[in-house]
């Protein structure tokens, strides 16, 4: 059993408890390229308490899960819960190409008291329509397990879920959100069709405040926006959020609109081919812990990095 609610209560809990602005974290490592432990918890602290985020998503594609060994995603998870005990949300990522691993990350991250768990739809070749595959994949994963389960669905994966498929798995009980990284006919069909039993959510900040306003979404289960374009005194994300929870919504889009030239020049320094390592490096610039990322993934030349600290100074982000 979850130790904050029992299986049949999970979407009630993720309906008062899953709102709001949660990030995706960056997994920071030394120079010999080991687990930055220190680091991570000034991160966590400073995304916890400076930036007061609704809740954070631990080790996913953006923490560099791929290149992490079972433990070390374990103890990632394990820090965060600790850090955020009575400020934030803890959901952990246990998504991997084999089963069991799933399936001991989630029965830990239960053991540890993470709120919700995401698991991104499985990895599948030779398939050209995986529908009754996915399904008893989750199924199956909703009947092993108690804690509250986010599905995650992006065509990095190869085939997009439907939204009647998402909106079949939704009927499982502890099945309570998804990260549905598609184009917004797809999102917002499938919130027309389950979005009283699932709570939808896409990557987008873009997109984000125009979810609140016209579909009723109360969660950005999103990236790395909200620690890249935030600071301690230049908060925009959240403030746009909570005036749009507050009806505010004319006042909402003139803050939300006044980030543009910050996702300008956030978009125009990005590599194609190294985006966590970009993402560190910008958080370095703004005060976090970046360092190196592993293999396979490349580091910065020196050329990125000179580009990205042009774009953060024409960003109009305030830095104190």
């Amino acid at each position: 059993m979850s130790t904050k609610y029992a299986k049949q209560d999970a979407k009630a809990y993720a309906r008062q408890h899953f709102r709001g602005v949660w990030a995706a974290t960056a997994t920071p490592f030394n120079a010999d390229l080991s687990l930055d432990e220190a680091g991570f918890r000034r991160n966590l602290q400073h995304w916890i308490h400076t930036l007061k985020l609704g809740g954070l998503f631990v080790s996913g594609k953006q923490g560099e899960f791929f290149s992490m060994s079972v433990a070390e995603r374990k103890r990632t998870f394990e820090l965060a819960v600790e850090e955020a005990a009575g400020h934030c949300g803890i959901v952990t990522s246990c998504s991997d190409t084999n089963l069991d691993v799933v399936l001991d990350l989630a029965r830990h991250s239960q053991a540890i008291g993470a709120d919700y768990i995401v698991v991104h739809s499985p990895v599948l070749h030779f398939h050209h329509d995986a529908e009754a595959t996915v399904y008893e994949y989750y199924r199956h994963l909703s009947e092993q397990l108690d804690i509250g389960i986010a599905l995650w669905n992006h065509p990095d994966c190869g085939y997009i879920m439907s939204p009647e498929l998402c909106a079949r798995i939704a009927e499982l009980p502890n099945i309570v959100a998804i990260k549905y990284s598609v184009d917004r006919p797809l999102y917002k069909k499938l919130t027309e069709l389950a979005g009283d039993k699932i709570l939808v959510s896409t990557a987008s900040e873009e997109e984000w405040l125009d979810n609140i306003i016209e579909l009723g979404w109360q969660l950005y289960l999103c990236s790395t926006p909200p620690f890249l374009l935030q600071t301690a005194v230049d908060q925009r994300i959240n403030d746009y959020t909570r005036l749009a929870f507050e009806g505010k919504h004319a006042e909402a889009r003139a803050v939300r609109d006044s980030l543009a030239p910050a996702r300008q020049a956030f978009k125009s320094a990005r590599p194609s081919g190294t985006p966590q390592a970009y993402t560190k490096y910008w958080m370095e610039l703004l005060g976090q812990v970046g360092g190196p990322v592993r293999r396979p993934l490349l580091n910065l030349t020196d050329a990125e990095k000179a580009a990205t600290r042009e774009a953060l100074a024409r960003s109009g982000l305030k830095l104190a």
